[in-house]
């Protein structure tokens, strides 16, 4: 069993990152190579600014390349409780921020020719318990009315048509929405932004941002750059110059192992209709099928940061959780086991704006890969001087009572939750 992400193990190489000193002159600074950055980078080189490219480690490293692989429509709350917080209006423009992501994901794979293996499948909610399935229908009959007719509750009787085990009482079908290779899809997103022109430095770890002469001196392991304007896309980056950034966000652990091959046979009977899969405890789970007929299945099994002793902990839960929805897997081997940092806010929505002169979009929670390259786009646009474009612009993002940077809540938030979750 490898502690690697199946993702970033069976990518492709990237071809195309800088290998001199960070030095010079850019329009762009963009510190963070994942979802957000390239795709910043990708928009900004279109519209002709030069862009440098900073990551502390491999492009892709971070959450983008430790996910579910999953685009879907549908934001971190609950869409019926959400319009109860929020009033319909705005709860509907959250869910169509997410709806655009998701075709912002299926565009640039289309235009940059990006080799993925993209499928639009949908996501299928599960209820796991049966009055889960009831909260599931309030919440389709509130997506139906506002927002998404595109939508279909499955009831008890006809779940079995869509997932082979006893574990489920029925679910809520979003058909926008599909699934990718993530470590295949950054490569791409990489490979496009250069080919607009950015310069990508791996291994150039950001260690200060100083204002100067009207722009900014961004300083790396490995050089110094002057830039105009900065964003700021690194995630829940425990390190570096980010200290405003991580007190507004918990670096929440999240856990996946991937099987051995499976069966097409085994398959075809289990997941009929290749979908994303996500149930509805809050200690949920979500799994899909990957390219190459394995079964990918995560979720928080342990709330505590990612390290190897770690993950190999949260792999063997994950393992007891995975038999226990399809038994007839119970033999299969598990051939990768890898944790990633989810960077949640308090809200549990996204965050993008400007401070200090520096702009960033950050806080994805969950729901990263389709909103995280989609704001790469919007804040291409915010930076040409499109503030209109960010669908976040409105909303107060203060810092987390009590959080200095070091989550040291965790442990009580995963406690309470799993009491929680036991009654819900």
């Amino acid at each position: 069993m490898k502690l690697d992400s199946y993702w970033l193990d069976t990518a492709p190489p990237l071809r195309s990152a800088s290998d001199g000193p960070v030095d010079g002159q850019t329009d762009v600074a963009v510190i963070g190579g994942g979802f957000t950055g390239l795709s910043a980078a990708q928009a900004l080189g279109q519209r002709g600014a030069s862009v440098t490219v900073l990551d502390a480690g491999r492009i892709g490293g971070g959450a983008s390349g430790r996910n579910g692989g999953q685009v879907n429509t549908g934001v971190a709350q609950d869409f019926a409780a959400l319009v109860a917080q929020l009033g319909v209006e705005r709860a509907s423009a959250c869910y169509r921020a997410f709806s655009d992501a998701v075709d912002t994901v299926e565009r640039l794979v289309r235009e940059e020719n990006i080799d993925c293996d993209y499928i639009a499948t949908g996501k299928l909610k599960l209820a796991s318990k049966p009055h889960h399935l009831a909260h599931l229908e309030k919440t389709a009959e509130a997506i139906r009315r506002a927002v998404d007719t595109d939508i279909e509750l499955i009831d008890g009787n006809g779940i079995r048509s869509e997932i082979q085990s006893d574990s489920f009482y029925g679910g809520l079908l979003q058909r926008h929405g599909g699934q990718m290779h993530m470590g295949k899809f950054v490569i791409g997103l990489a490979e496009a932004a250069v080919r607009r022109g950015a310069k990508i430095y791996e291994n150039a770890a950001v260690t200060g941002i100083a204002k100067e002469g009207g722009g900014f001196r961004v300083t790396t392991a490995r050089g110094e750059v002057r830039s105009k304007q900065v964003l700021i896309a690194t995630g829940p980056s425990r390190h570096g110059p980010f200290g405003w950034y991580r007190r507004r966000l918990a670096p929440v652990g999240s856990f996946i192992v991937v099987t051995e091959p499976l069966a097409p046979a085994v398959l075809a009977q289990l997941f009929p209709n290749r979908r994303a899969y996500t149930t509805t405890r809050l200690m949920h789970n979500y799994f899909r099928v990957t390219p190459d007929s394995r079964l990918l299945f995560g979720g928080r099994a342990r709330f505590t940061a990612s390290e190897q002793p770690s993950d190999a902990r949260s792999g063997r839960i994950l393992h007891d959780g995975l038999t226990a929805m399809f038994p007839t897997l119970a033999s299969a081997r598990i051939d990768y086991c890898w944790g990633g940092l989810v960077d949640m806010s308090a809200d549990r929505f996204p965050h993008a704006g400007q401070h200090d002169g520096i702009y960033y979009s950050l806080g994805y929670s969950g729901h990263g890969t389709q909103m995280s390259t989609h704001m790469g786009q919007v804040m291409a646009d915010v930076m040409d001087g499109h503030e209109d474009r960010n669908p976040w612009r409105e909303a107060d993002w203060p810092a987390i009572p009590g959080h200095t940077g070091k989550p040291w809540f965790l442990p009580l938030v995963g406690t309470y939750y799993r009491i929680k979750d036991m009654f819900y």
